[in-house]
């Protein structure tokens, strides 16, 4: 007997929280009646979907497949239901965006707000989260879109779009010897603390990729999990780092960060628009595409010139 939708939006609720019991007050159930509901999907398809530790559930390899052919599902009923609303209502309504920490706090803020202007019937919920954690909303069904640097495509992604420019450029403290000289060579990091995002940024795996093909060592590395605190850092003098041009412009138009050249290398990437496959994009959604391509890629900001001592 194949799953009912009410089956698999339980079973789903249970594989999200991990444990009955917080998926029962998820889906307003008592823990019996949902158990009751599990035990009948497992009988229908028989086999087992979850691992049951105490108090704990995980997913059996049967589970993990029916988890990925359930969200598809889910994700087409709720683009069907969405196309249905989009041919009364038109372009109104909302959409949810989720976006990587550097679109997200330094580009997106100021697309909103020209895309609100332009479209005052769209209203925009914008979530930031590393780009790890935006790709696994946006499978989740949870996100419309998703906007990430330097991304490569996961299973039930589609990119939709490449859109502006990034460059992450070397910061350092303006009291640092390197402000003194034009270029230093590569191989140089490797004397100094690289501070560095956290597992799952977007900028580390770009920064960590373009290190590795030029060849550079780094030698002692601090982790630290955003930006702002890496540019904290790098002006108490703790380190140098590869952030955005986009993230350091205020700092290095007034000096108070500084910025530092490696001979042949230079790190860039594009904030990539991606979301689920299974789903038909929304009227709400391509308007919203459509004004980041209009946003265009603007030439990388120029900082301003070091202060030589």
């Amino acid at each position: 007997m194949p799953p009912t939708m009410r089956q698999l939006e339980i079973f789903l609720a249970v594989a999200r929280a991990g444990s009955f019991r917080r998926a029962a007050e998820r889906v307003h159930l008592s823990q019996p009646a949902l158990s009751q509901h599990v035990g009948e999907l497992e009988r229908g398809l028989g086999t087992r979907l979850f691992e049951r530790r105490g108090r704990a559930v995980t997913l059996t390899e049967a589970g993990r497949i029916l988890e990925d052919h359930a969200l598809r599902v889910r994700a087409t009923l709720d683009s069907a239901q969405q196309a249905i609303a989009d041919l009364a209502g038109g372009a109104r309504g909302s959409i949810v965006v989720g976006a990587s920490t550097t679109p997200g706090l330094y580009l997106l803020p100021v697309l909103m707000g020209a895309f609100e202007r332009e479209q005052p019937g769209i209203s925009v919920d914008l979530r930031i989260a590393n780009s790890r954690t935006i790709e696994e909303q946006v499978r989740a069904n949870e996100l419309d879109l998703g906007v990430v640097g330097g991304h490569g495509l996961g299973p039930g992604e589609e990119c939709l779009a490449a859109g502006i420019l990034d460059e992450l450029v070397l910061i350092v403290a303006p009291s640092h010897a390197w402000v003194r000289r034009a270029r230093r060579e590569p191989s140089d990091l490797g004397q100094e603390r690289l501070l560095i995002r956290e597992e799952g940024s977007a900028s580390r795996q770009v920064t960590e990729r373009a290190l590795q093909r030029a060849g550079v060592k780094v030698g002692r590395m601090l982790v630290l999990g955003h930006t702002e605190a890496i540019k904290q850092a790098v002006m108490a003098g703790l380190g140098v780092a590869f952030v955005s041009i986009y993230a350091a412009r205020g700092e290095l138009e007034t000096g108070r960060l500084q910025r530092a050249r490696l001979r042949g290398l230079r790190i860039q990437r594009h904030f990539h628009v991606i979301h689920n496959e299974a789903r038909t994009l929304t009227v709400r959604a391509t308007a919203f595409i459509a004004a980041l391509q209009r946003f265009g890629q603007p030439a990388i900001p120029r900082p301003a010139r070091p202060h030589l001592r």
